[in-house]
Formats: C-alpha cells, sequence, structure tokens
C-alpha cells in the first residue's frame, strides 16, 4: 500500500509500505478515504520530536471498513467510521473511566515506565503507524471505531474533523471551564484554535477572541462570529483587555504550543502561556491543548530542550487562574459532535482550504508548514 513516510527533517515521501492487515481478533481494518494533515504532525515534520525515519505519519482519519477480526463484534465490513487518534483499549482504568487518550494498555512503555497513552503516527505514543495511507489497522476495532451516519461518504470533510481536532477544539474549553455567556480568548487560529472558536460559538460563549497574525486564518476566525486580534499590529494582552473593560476574558485557550513564535519569528515556547496569565482575568479558567513535550531535540531555547519554560507562576497564583491541561479524550466527545455535525449544527469543514490526492502530500507539508497564505487545513485522499 502506499504511505506518507517520514524520511527525516521536512522530508516526506508517499512510499510503497507493507499492507496494513488484521494482526489481532479484536482488530478492525479500515480503507482511508480522508486523512488529514495535523498542526501537530509539522512538530515531527520538523524534526522537533524523536519520531522514527520510516514511520507513517496520520492521526486524523475517515474511511469504510474493509475487515474485521473475528472477535469484532459491532462494526461491520462497509460500515463509514471516523477513527480517533487516540488509541484505547476500552477497558483499563483510564479507558473505564473516559480518559482514552491515556491508555494504560496500548501505551509504549519503552517511552518510560509507567506511560499512559498511544496514537496512530505520533512520536512517543507508541509503534502504531498513521492513517495517511491507503490503509490502517484499528485495534480494539469495537471501541475506537466511531460509526457514522448514512450521509458519511458525501460529508466526510465535515466527519473526518472527528478523529481528533473538532474534539480537541472542544475539550480545550472544557478544560478552561468555558460557560454560556462568558467570554474566552483563543491564542491560535490554527486548525485546533478555530475548531475550539466554533466550539465556543455553539456553547453559548458571549464573546470569542481569536489571536493570531496570519490574515486568512483571521478571516475564518471572523467568518463564524468570533473577533480576530492580530498580534502583529500591538500586544494581544492589551488588545484583549481594552475588549473587556480592563478585566480580561473569562477564559483563555492555548492552541499554539512550544513552537510559538512572535511577530518577529523568533520562537518562545512560554510565550502564549504567559501571554493568557495576563490575558484573563482573576480567578479565570485556561485549557492547555496546544503541544508541549518532555524534550526537544532541536531546542531553539536552551531551557525547552529538558521541557521546561520560564513561566509566570507567581502571576497565575496570585490571579487565582485555574489550568487544564492533556490531549483530548477524544472518545468523550466524539458521539454529540457528530450529531452535531449530522443536525446541520456544526460544520468543523469551513477551515478546509485544499482537498489533494495523496501523493501530492509532500508538497502540501512544505505548504502547510510554511504557513503559506490560503493554506489552512489540508484533507488527504487516498482514493483520488
Amino acid at each position: 500500500m502506499r504511505a506518507v513516510v517520514y524520511n527525516g527533517p521536512r522530508d516526506v515521501a508517499v512510499q510503497d509500505v507493507p499492507d496494513a492487515r488484521i494482526e489481532r481478533p479484536t482488530d478492525v481494518l479500515v480503507r482511508i478515504t480522508s486523512t488529514n494533515i495535523c498542526g501537530s504532525d509539522l512538530h515531527m515534520y520538523e524534526g522537533r520530536t524523536d519520531f522514527p525515519r520510516g514511520g507513517v505519519f496520520g492521526h486524523e482519519n475517515l474511511g469504510q471498513v474493509a475487515e474485521v477480526g473475528d472477535a469484532v463484534d459491532r462494526v461491520k465490513v462497509g460500515d463509514w467510521v471516523a477513527i480517533p487518534f487516540n488509541i484505547g483499549c476500552g477497558f483499563c482504568k483510564n479507558c473505564e473511566r473516559g480518559l482514552s487518550a491515556f491508555c494504560l494498555t496500548t501505551a509504549d512503555r519503552s517511552v518510560v515506565p509507567n506511560m499512559a497513552g498511544a496514537a496512530y503516527g505520533f512520536a512517543d505514543m507508541g509503534p502504531y503507524r498513521g492513517g495517511q495511507a491507503d490503509l490502517l489497522r484499528v485495534p480494539y476495532g469495537d471501541y475506537n471505531c466511531l460509526k457514522l451516519p448514512p450521509d458519511a461518504e458525501e460529508r466526510q470533510n465535515d466527519y473526518v474533523m472527528l478523529a481528533d481536532i473538532f474534539p480537541t477544539g472542544w475539550h480545550v474549553t472544557e478544560l478552561a471551564g468555558l460557560r454560556p455567556g462568558e467570554s474566552v480568548v483563543i491564542y491560535g487560529a490554527g486548525p485546533v484554535g478555530l475548531m475550539a472558536a466554533h466550539a465556543a460559538m455553539i456553547k453559548g460563549a458571549c464573546m470569542v477572541m481569536v489571536v493570531d497574525r496570519h490574515p486568512d486564518r483571521l478571516r475564518l476566525a471572523g467568518s463564524i462570529g468570533a473577533l480576530p486580534i492580530d498580534d502583529s499590529k500591538g500586544s494581544p494582552v492589551d488588545q484583549v483587555l481594552e475588549l473587556t473593560n480592563g478585566i480580561g476574558a473569562d477564559r483563555g485557550c492555548e492552541c499554539v504550543g512550544y513552537q510559538a513564535h512572535d511577530p518577529a519569528g523568533h520562537e518562545h515556547p512560554n510565550m502564549t502561556m504567559n501571554n493568557l496569565v495576563k490575558s484573563v482575568k482573576f480567578t479565570g479558567g485556561i485549557g492547555v491543548v496546544g503541544v508541549y513535550t518532555p524534550q526537544d531535540p532541536a531546542p531553539q531555547d536552551p531551557l525547552y530542550k529538558q521541557g521546561e519554560i520560564v513561566f509566570d507562576y507567581g502571576l497565575l497564583w496570585f490571579k487565582g487562574q485555574t489550568i487544564g491541561t492533556g490531549q483530548c479524550n477524544v472518545k468523550a466527545y466524539n458521539r454529540q459532535l457528530r450529531d452535531l455535525i449530522s443536525t446541520g449544527r456544526a460544520k468543523p469543514s469551513f477551515i478546509i482550504s485544499h482537498e489533494l490526492p495523496l501523493r501530492e502530500a509532500p508538497n502540501a507539508y512544505q505548504h502547510f508548514d510554511a504557513r503559506d497564505d490560503g493554506w489552512t487545513k489540508v484533507v488527504l485522499k487516498p482514493a483520488a
């Protein structure tokens, strides 16, 4: 089968690899029809993680079931399914509590002895190949496959967002504690930040502010009723305080991660976290889903080599703020978000800028990594 293979920093290629296949009776084999390039793929693409050479990218996947293992009971051949990027077992202590991002069964213990969590095509998240390919093996398929409505094939550009970014955008608003009638500031108007804004609008936030500097992304934020804030035009903290009568936002969302850059292009892994502390009111809540890693093999900040940042903890404590962090437990949200899509209440595909055949993945990675104007979200179509 064909797959997007990592050969080194900024070097991916569509290559033939051994076919994905049923390996255990609980496996499901899915023929991938839509698979997204995610902002977190870029950390690996740029060589800023320890993703192995020869590994296959792709954790935002949707397709049609091609084969099922003998122990699979619920999922049938021909079903259209969205596949959470988390690989959970469904029966460990964490999965039973709804924390599928921290599964104890599927984790790769070679990372750290007490490792929790696994994902497709993701650094340090196990030996599982990604789905930017013709086929994907889904372990514990009955648990991990979300069956889709009859309109799945025609609306797969919406439903594929259930694999990661729509639940992740929803999750960060949950981590921040957002309630109807509250204001929220979102740092980062990439795909996850835009999904956080979409979620906040659906939840009934009274004001949704989105901080970025890329005009195409800010336009998308404005298109759904959010207030775009261009941090290249002045301090984003000052702009948020002005919009909130000097009080600050009720809630804040970090959707950037450790490769945050200032308008001049200099990297500051602590920039958005410290800006959020200043932008959010006393006793406000902050959610963090931007990727931060325990180590960075190519740090631009010496302290971040070991995953450490200079953080305004004193101000956070003084303001009585709370922080929620961590990867999204997709299974906790994807059923209800699927239903929001199927009834027309949510339309996460509004962020898509490009639909491309799998063979064009290397070129798409280059454009998306460069943040070229108009490249806001890429969906690869292996069957095209």
